[in-house]
């Protein structure tokens, strides 16, 4: 299933060396999903289930199928890729095991380079496709997670992957031809890695039903299924994309955690005296939890009574990882435009779902004791080709890769932060009224986000 991606396997058959420029676009024409808004674009593609039952009813509970029967939404979704858009990039140059797979389910094993009746795997065409890109960037916006995507084309009478679960919530878009789907209880609930399971354990379907052209279906992680084709159906395509991979409450806390230890050990003498001699020597522990415990519900009441907890590294993962803005057909890399802020101009901020504020140690401070300052992180200059596709070095060039792991941002004192809040509530703020000392600051601090295309001004 779509998930970042590792280091590259197979890379031995590679097709052709010019792959990051291969692109299949299609035209910009309207179409039957509604765009203007991440939360207008969602209730489009569930439609006609409106997203307040779709979560309060289906999301990470159970499957949801939308059988539409729709000739627009069939014709729609077939744009967003079908086998003739991979022939065609096949024919630009792909990488076997970067950007395609083959593989086959016989006997309830997979079975890779089987070309008898083999199912192609597709790692995220939104790389290639302007509409699956247009989709999936507005999906991150709404989910505030990465958003994956793969293509599966499956020949008639054949099975690409056996009985398996993944770590991701899965929305299905059948493209062409016709699926057939089988559907288990989960033996793991809201499951945080891939398995296959056995014929033998997963038991009946509690689901069983053909996806066509236009249809959509829902489950989520740990769902068991698996899907071929019908014995007449000349060939299926369908997309899956993925979202809420390690974006659980328990990796929020993992990553939040130490930044509200740190803090509080600041200012609470309990969380700086020692641990008991050779606690770390000892088997059994027993003794130590109740002091392990007490310190535990003091961190919850500070959290409590003060509102702060700091994910940084995930909210970093995520920014640095997602799609840009889709701006339209051929639009070039966004630049800075229209007025220089000054000190009587109003600006407001833009791209809000593409930015984030955090507050972490001087980075470019390498003393023992480093100061706090705020970060700002922005996806506005992420590169469409690499997202989703990991960072290892490949043949293709490896300066690109390493480009990509820097978040792109700004670096402000701590003491600009009031005002960078100011201006992230959304609403219209006049240079002159940020919470900042001097007129040179405010200045700055509206030219450096005017600088990196955060802000527009009147």
């Amino acid at each position: 299933m779509p998930k970042k991606r590792g280091k590259h396997a197979e890379m031995g058959m590679e097709m052709q060396v010019q792959s990051k420029r291969a692109k299949v676009e299609t035209d910009c024409s309207p179409s039957v999903m509604d765009f203007e808004s991440p939360e207008s674009l969602f209730a489009s593609l569930i439609s006609p289930i409106k997203p307040e039952v779709f979560f309060k009813e289906y999301w990470e509970e159970k499957p949801l199928l939308v059988q539409r029967n729709n000739p627009l939404l069939a014709a729609y979704y077939q744009s967003l890729f079908q086998l003739s858009d991979l022939k065609e990039l096949c024919s630009q140059g792909l990488y076997y095991g970067r950007d395609i797979n083959i593989c086959r389910c016989v006997n309830g094993k997979k079975k890779d380079f089987d070309q008898k009746k083999a199912t192609m795997q597709f790692h995220q065409p939104q790389r290639f496709k302007e509409e699956l890109w247009k989709i999936q960037e507005k999906l991150e916006c709404y989910f505030g997670s990465l958003v994956g995507s793969n293509v599966y084309i499956t020949p008639q009478g054949s099975q690409g992957l056996p009985p398996h679960y993944d770590d991701v919530e899965v929305f299905i878009l059948q493209l062409e031809g016709e699926k057939h789907w089988r559907l288990y209880k989960p033996t793991v609930h809201l499951a945080r890695e891939y398995n296959v399971e056995s014929e033998d354990r997963i038991g009946n379907p509690t689901h069983e039903f053909v996806l066509k052209p236009g249809d959509l279906l829902y489950f989520p992680r740990g769902t068991i299924h698996q899907a071929d084709t019908p014995p007449g159906i000349p060939y299926s395509t369908h997309v899956t994309i993925s979202t809420y991979q390690n974006n659980s409450w328990g990796d929020f806390l993992l990553d939040a955690i130490p930044g509200l230890v740190f803090s509080t050990a600041k200012e609470d003498v309990a969380l700086r005296t020692s641990i008991p001699r050779k606690l770390l020597m000892q088997v059994d522990i027993a003794d130590s939890t109740k002091k392990l415990s007490s310190i535990l519900r003091m961190l919850a009441d500070r959290l409590e009574n003060t509102g702060e907890l700091r994910s940084s590294d995930m909210r970093k993962d995520f920014i640095m990882n997602r799609l840009p803005p889709c701006l339209g057909c051929d639009s070039d890399s966004l630049t800075p435009g229209g007025k220089v802020p000054k000190l009587d101009s109003k600006i407001r901020l833009q791209f809000r779902d593409h930015a984030v504020i955090t507050v972490e140690p001087d980075q470019e401070n390498s003393d023992e004791i480093r100061k706090e300052m705020v970060y700002v992180y922005h996806s506005l200059k992420n590169r469409r080709e690499t997202h989703m596709m990991g960072t290892e070095d490949d043949d293709t060039g490896s300066e690109e890769g390493a480009a990509q792991q820097t978040p792109h941002g700004l670096r402000f004192p701590l003491s600009y932060l009031d005002a960078l809040k100011q201006i992230w509530s959304g609403s219209t703020v006049s240079v002159k009224e940020l919470k900042l000392t001097s007129a040179e600051e405010k200045e700055n601090l509206a030219l450096a986000l005017w600088t990196e295309c955060l802000i527009e001004v009147f």
